[in-house]
């Protein structure tokens, strides 16, 4: 409210909607308790009852549609908050990690389990991570709804289980390179978001592809070869098959399908780019 938005207006970025459909109860009716999207056959029902041509109707439809959409400027301040958090979460974290044992070898994950030191350093970034995911959590079913809704459901509920669990059982060390490994991409993608509700073309499509390239990198590369090895291999050889061994990795797991499905849809869109000349 006092630093996204008054951003956004300088940006030239207008707080004004979509043009507002003309008032209608009928159609209104229908939109609300029928169908968004009419099919024919209903169309020219409705074209009969009202007296009006189909295409009035598609466009009445259309606007209505276009109504419940969030403005630009909503959409900026949203984009703002999380771009900020995830920058600040990120450097917090390598600054913490840079001096971590664990970050260069990832062995002294497990040495001398389950008894290792939780710092105060580990436990702020641990809550900090926490709380914010709950708030996604929640706020998903407030905040601009988004064509993978489910799939981010899924994805908070299990990273919300693994912060959680990992917290639990004192495997924190592992769990802080997972959220670090996490944060690395995901304030590219919001930057590349601000600067296409800003209209900076270019420098939105410089972000995604840096962004494209860096969660390739770190949830194709990284993650399975570096965190799974760990967790799946390393974790066996040195403390053996714990109890809730099975868990931790299907939920470890879940997250690596996830960075697949993400991964795809990155790749296609980045085709489509640069068939189309932009993102």
């Amino acid at each position: 409210r006092f630093i996204a938005k008054p951003c956004a207006i300088n940006l030239g970025i207008q707080d004004s909607g979509p043009h507002r459909a003309q008032p209608n109860a009928i159609l209104e009716k229908v939109f609300t308790s029928i169908t968004k999207s009419p099919d024919g056959k209903r169309l020219e029902g409705l074209s009969k009852q009202l007296d009006w041509d189909v295409r009035k109707i598609q466009r009445w439809f259309r606007h209505r549609r276009n109504q419940d959409k969030p403005t630009t400027l909503t959409k900026f301040c949203e984009s703002m908050w999380r771009f900020t958090f995830y920058l600040s979460i990120f450097f917090y974290g390598i600054r913490f990690l840079w001096t971590a044992p664990w970050f260069w070898d990832t062995r002294q994950c497990w040495y001398n389990y389950p008894f290792q030191p939780l710092t105060s350093r580990l436990y702020y970034y641990y809550i900090l991570e926490l709380a914010f995911y709950w708030s996604l959590m929640f706020s998903q079913f407030t905040d601009i709804k988004r064509k993978d809704f489910l799939i981010m459901f899924v994805h908070h509920l299990a990273t919300i289980g693994l912060i959680t669990f990992s917290y639990m059982n004192n495997m924190v060390r592992v769990g802080t390179l997972v959220l670090c490994l996490h944060d690395a991409s995901d304030f590219l993608l919001e930057a590349a978001k601000l600067a296409n509700y800003a209209k900076y073309q270019r420098l939105c499509d410089a972000f995604f592809m840096l962004f494209g390239v860096v969660f390739i990198v770190t949830r194709l590369g990284i993650y399975p070869f570096w965190i799974l090895n760990t967790t799946l291999f390393e974790s066996w050889e040195l403390i053996g098959p714990y109890p809730s061994w099975w868990l931790f990795n299907g939920l470890l797991i879940t997250l690596q399908i996830l960075h697949i499905i993400w991964s795809y849809l990155i790749i296609r869109i980045a085709y489509k780019a640069l068939v189309r000349g932009k993102v």
